[in-house]
């Protein structure tokens, strides 16, 4: 081979080399840029809620320590008063119709659901789906004390922790409730239940089924964190006053 050969050989090997590092370049580049679009989507779609489930565990943790106290004093109170057990455990369906055990302290006599089917011409939701009564001769002295000012919920902060429930959703129904629900009542089960909503902050029992179901549906359609930390703050002075509670 010539010098003048080995000149253009030469020549054609870096221009290949060139070529090489301009294209494989611009194939990392996209690829990088690709990455980082598929990032930034499932960011927008799954940041709200890991930003959601962060919440829910931070809060609970801090609030199920901060409130062991007041556990403990609630928990001699209802024991003190007939003996019986201090949660109430029942089922309660949650997101897409899953099951879980939803605690309570128990604020009712211990037969409490075997005297229920007893009640149900005095419930005060007309509409049948759900069972409220104002003056339920099932409650008892610290059973009344506590769900006035919510305080028997406050054990279902371990289904937060857990994660079957969340800090604002709607309302975890039992499965009796959902048997019978409508096509359209189904669409409060599209989300993780919480332990607080719209209609918790909004007058509670007393408001009807069917407008609960109407602001629950609001809430999913527009959930975001802005509104969740509106509802929480909202719901400390719904319970202070125990508007609807009963």
């Amino acid at each position: 081979m010539t010098s003048s050969q080995r000149l253009r050989a030469k020549a054609r090997m870096e221009l290949l080399d060139r070529l090489h590092r301009r294209y494989s370049q611009g194939k990392m580049l996209a690829s990088i840029r690709l990455s980082m679009q598929r990032f930034g989507w499932r960011l927008r779609v799954a940041g709200p809620a890991m930003l959601k489930r962060s919440i829910d565990i931070a809060v609970s943790l801090a609030m199920l320590t901060l409130l062991l106290p007041l556990f403990a004093c609630v928990a001699l109170a209802v024991k003190w008063t007939d003996g019986g057990p201090v949660l109430f455990w029942q089922r309660r369906v949650g997101r897409w119709g899953s099951e879980f055990w939803f605690p309570k302290f128990r604020s009712m006599v211990i037969n409490a659901e075997q005297l229920k089917d007893q009640l149900l011409k005095q419930n005060d939701h007309k509409d049948g789906v759900t069972f409220k009564m104002k003056r339920d001769p099932r409650v008892t002295w610290i059973g009344r004390i506590i769900r006035k000012l919510s305080i028997d919920e406050l054990p279902q902060l371990w289904c937060v922790l857990k994660g079957d429930m969340t800090l604002v959703g709607p309302r975890p129904p039992v499965p009796r409730e959902v048997a019978k629900y409508t096509l359209a009542d189904r669409r409060r089960l599209d989300v993780t239940p919480g332990l607080t909503c719209i209609w918790q902050v909004s007058g509670r029992g007393n408001i009807p089924f069917p407008r609960q179901v109407e602001l629950d549906v609001e809430y999913i359609e527009g959930r975001c964190t802005w509104l969740d930390i509106k509802l929480m703050l909202h719901t400390i002075p719904a319970v202070l006053t125990g508007k609807g509670a009963f």
